[in-house]
């Protein structure tokens, strides 16, 4: 049990982010999570310990000295929001960039006020692995960098801004003398706590109650969201911890997950068919966790994620 340590959560209520609080919780953490939207996070105040020890505070990404008052009080910062997905990109500055980079910037500034002690940033392995340089033959480790002019060829506006963002945090905390450990997970699965927080799952969901009917022909690790939290904790406890760490599973290629869950769920009807893009499929590459593994975490095997992943959809109602 950590016993008086206090942190911040930033975006407490998303996939990986509850998880996170959870796992705080369990270890004896009081945790001072931000939100956007109070009624979406009232879950995360029935999680164990989380009546004595969390609470939720409203801060907005792109408001500068938003989260002074939440960070004054805390030893640690995890920064986990960020814009994942749209349903429709019609400004790819204005609903991914800037709120990644701003956003990181102004919760950085937050905590160089106070001098935080250590800051744990969720960046993404799509700040590392938008480039041709990750060939079968070639290790893919925290050395790489995605490359802007490839994400912008291919619209990856996500993988842009997490990259923008982890570039500029990085010369940020130089600047300023902060202490900060980043995680850069791939593509994420696994329970979710509440049934509107379904994170990457959806493409999962998609396949299984047969709503997606073409998916895209890609290439993409994957990792338990349960993995990806706790990685999150060993780089804050860890004295040793320091720059980058890739947390990611097997690497796989779109056909791979859909003969997977084939092979696991015969019951459903998966007829989805791949689309044509086929420009975007790189072959699988290896990409390395070996320095989180050093750190003393190792990741569960995709099928058991997969199985938990496919139980939380049921317990929540959202698959027969």
């Amino acid at each position: 049990m950590v016993v008086g340590k206090t942190v911040c959560v930033t975006g407490a209520s998303g996939f990986i982010a509850s998880w996170l609080v959870k796992l705080l919780l369990e270890r004896g953490y009081t945790v001072r999570g931000t939100i956007r939207n109070p009624e979406k996070a009232k879950y995360l105040l029935q999680l164990p310990g989380a009546s004595d020890r969390l609470k939720l505070f409203s801060a907005n990404l792109l408001e500068p000295g938003s989260f002074d008052e939440v960070v004054a009080a805390c030893d640690g910062v995890f920064h986990v929001a960020s814009p994942t997905s749209a349903e429709a990109i019609t400004d790819p500055q204005a609903q991914f960039i800037l709120p990644a980079v701003n956003g990181t910037l102004n919760v950085l500034a937050s905590c160089a006020k106070v001098h935080t002690q250590r800051v744990v940033l969720t960046s993404s392995v799509g700040a590392i692995n938008r480039t041709p340089k990750c060939t079968p033959e070639i290790v893919v480790d925290e050395s790489f960098w995605s490359e802007e002019d490839y994400c912008q060829e291919r619209k990856d506006w996500y993988a842009l801004s997490k990259t923008l963002a982890e570039k500029a945090a990085w010369d940020f905390v130089k600047e300023k003398g902060l202490d900060m450990v980043v995680i850069n997970p791939s593509g994420v699965l696994g329970p979710t706590l509440q049934a509107s927080e379904l994170g990457t799952n959806k493409y999962i969901l998609g396949l299984l109650n047969g709503t997606m009917k073409v998916y895209p022909n890609l290439t993409f690790g994957v990792v338990g969201v349960k993995d990806v939290a706790m990685a999150h904790i060993l780089a804050y406890e860890s004295q040793h911890a320091t720059g980058r760490y890739i947390c990611s599973g097997p690497v796989l290629q779109s056909a791979d997950v859909v003969s997977l869950l084939k092979k696991l769920y015969p019951m459903y009807d998966i007829s989805a068919k791949v689309g044509d893009e086929a420009f975007h499929m790189v072959p699988p590459y290896n990409l390395s966790s070996q320095k989180l593994r050093d750190l003393g975490l190792h990741v569960q095997p995709i099928e058991d994620v997969i199985y938990e992943t496919v139980a939380s959809f049921k317990e929540w109602g959202l698959l027969d």
